[in-house]
């Protein structure tokens, strides 16, 4: 299966697993739930989908690649302990906590989440003295004496022997109390996962032109060639920063990351063509529906390739402001929230607005560092939260320099700037809007009897920031295109209209 139908598998065992009776106690006891295992090839995102169901699912997630474990910082250390037994003293070894037992625990104090994954990457590829220990763990779910505390699922991963020489073959008994998950890499599927994580647009509309060069391993008379989906995402993270700081990006660069010297040389290659196209088209008067007459026609006689290229460029440009859109939406929601919580506080004679507004503040960045520490925290809300504290801190400054009578005025002044913002919001997303009609009216003059229309269609549906926007601000271009409005059926049930902007 693919890496998103692992994830489901995965969510719906957890789910499972996290079931209790009438009695408050877990419907399948921990020493009965079968750790999930995760068989896949390196590079394919079984990390990445853990800290993705530890964020959905609002658990902690503790992560540990088993490679850098010794039998004792697994096990524990020994020590004697003195029993006596029938009148007579006896010399017993006993063990210290494991490191990776005492790291729950301590989650568990440090972050009050209770419940959590406990993640163990590489396991079939242990050293020769911890494997007796990690498959008595497998099994019995303890290192040691220690057990696994409750509340808490255990998540495996490992790779294929035709990836790593250092593989430990598991026995039937082993197996048979795991529940395996066997995931192959799926470029489409990645894809989704990509527009979300801002992936550069010149990977992807490579990717989309040769497929095949997404996830590769050989072995050439020089050693093992390869490209990962890892590789992919690590090299999007670094042409984006070398593009800010004008640093070029050439073979050199795409080398450290595709460790294949072909696919290296003809991305590089591609990605010093996809700048021509950037600078050609002139994106932003596309999206401004200024664009001339001149580009409207290169584009009716471009190559295919080529007007894939430019299809990505224009919904790389969209969707930058559907992003800010969705970025500003989650910050104003975590807002409005906390201003809602100081109208009590207000309320109270001799309110001191500025410190009922630190007092949010703290109590956001309190979330915020708990969250982070129990790994349950996707990027988009940790941005939100930032956000809102940083907008805490400038309303206490207004107030601070207003000097209001009174709670109740203070209040005025805070709905005021709040308001202000939403104001602010709906002329974004006004623009945005604008900018995705201008983007349509272009396609439709450039490949009117083209399949341009429809790939850019599809890419706004599998992208989230896009489906998000579409979703709440509707689009009349876009339906037109997609009469059976299948999409839009499905957003209306799955994406909850964010509450008014209104306190």
């Amino acid at each position: 299966m693919n890496i998103k139908e692992a994830k489901d598998q995965i969510k719906n065992a957890i789910t499972a697993y996290f079931t209790k009776d009438e009695f408050g106690d877990y419907v399948i006891p921990i020493e009965k739930q079968r750790p999930v295992f995760l068989m896949g090839p390196p590079g394919i995102g079984k990390t990445a989908i853990m800290e993705q169901i530890a964020a959905e699912l609002g658990v902690g997630l503790l992560s540990y690649s088993m490679t850098h474990h010794t039998r004792q910082s697994a096990l524990g250390l020994p020590f004697i302990e003195h029993k006596v037994y029938d009148g007579k003293e006896y010399s017993v070894s006993e063990y210290t906590m494991s490191e990776i037992i005492a790291s729950v625990y301590d989650m568990m104090e440090q972050t009050d989440v209770k419940e959590g994954i406990l993640f163990l990457d590489e396991i079939n590829c242990v050293s020769e003295t911890l494997a007796p220990v990690m498959l008595q763990f497998l099994q019995y779910k303890v290192f040691g004496r220690h057990r696994v505390p409750a509340g808490w699922i255990v998540v495996t991963a490992g790779n294929p022997p035709e990836y790593n020489n250092s593989v430990r073959e598991f026995d039937i008994v082993t197996w048979d109390r795991l529940k395996r998950i066997d995931v192959e890499p799926d470029y489409e599927v990645w894809k989704e996962y990509a527009y979300k994580a801002g992936v550069h647009p010149a990977i992807t509309t490579y990717l989309d032109i040769k497929k095949g060069d997404f996830y590769k391993i050989e072995t050439t008379a020089d050693g093992k060639s390869f490209v990962t989906a890892r590789g992919w995402l690590d090299l999007s993270d670094m042409m984006r920063l070398y593009e800010q700081h004008n640093i070029p990006i050439n073979e050199k660069l795409t080398g450290q990351y595709l460790q294949n010297r072909k696919i290296a040389k003809d991305f590089a290659v591609y990605y010093d063509l996809f700048n021509k196209y950037r600078s050609d088209y002139q994106v932003d008067k596309i999206l401004a529906g200024t664009a001339p007459k001149s580009i409207v026609d290169r584009a009716k006689n471009a190559k295919f390739d080529e007007r894939l290229s430019l299809i990505g460029l224009i919904l790389d440009g969209v969707t930058n402001g559907m992003r800010g859109v969705g970025k500003e939406e989650l910050m104003l929601k975590e807002l409005m929230t906390a201003l809602r919580d100081t109208r009590t506080d207000l309320a109270k004679p001799d309110a001191d607005a500025p410190a009922v507004l630190e007092k949010q503040a703290k109590a956001l960045k309190q979330r915020l560092s708990k969250s982070k520490a129990a790994s349950s925290l996707d990027s988009e809300t940790e941005a939100a939260l930032r956000g809102a504290v940083a907008v805490l801190g400038k309303q206490r400054s207004m107030l601070l320099k207003e000097r209001p009578k009174d709670g109740n005025e203070a209040f005025a002044l805070l709905k005021a700037d709040f308001d202000s913002r939403t104001k602010e919001l709906k002329k974004q997303a006004d623009s945005t809007g604008k900018s995705l009609s201008n983007a349509f009216a272009f396609c439709e003059e450039a490949f009117p009897d083209g399949q341009e229309i429809l790939i850019f269609v599809t890419e706004l549906t599998i992208n989230a920031f896009c489906a998000r926007f579409i979703g709440r601000y509707g689009s009349k271009e876009y339906f037109a295109h997609n009469r059976e409005l299948l999409f839009y059926e499905r957003q209306k049930e799955i994406i909850k209209d964010l509450e008014n902007f209104e306190l």
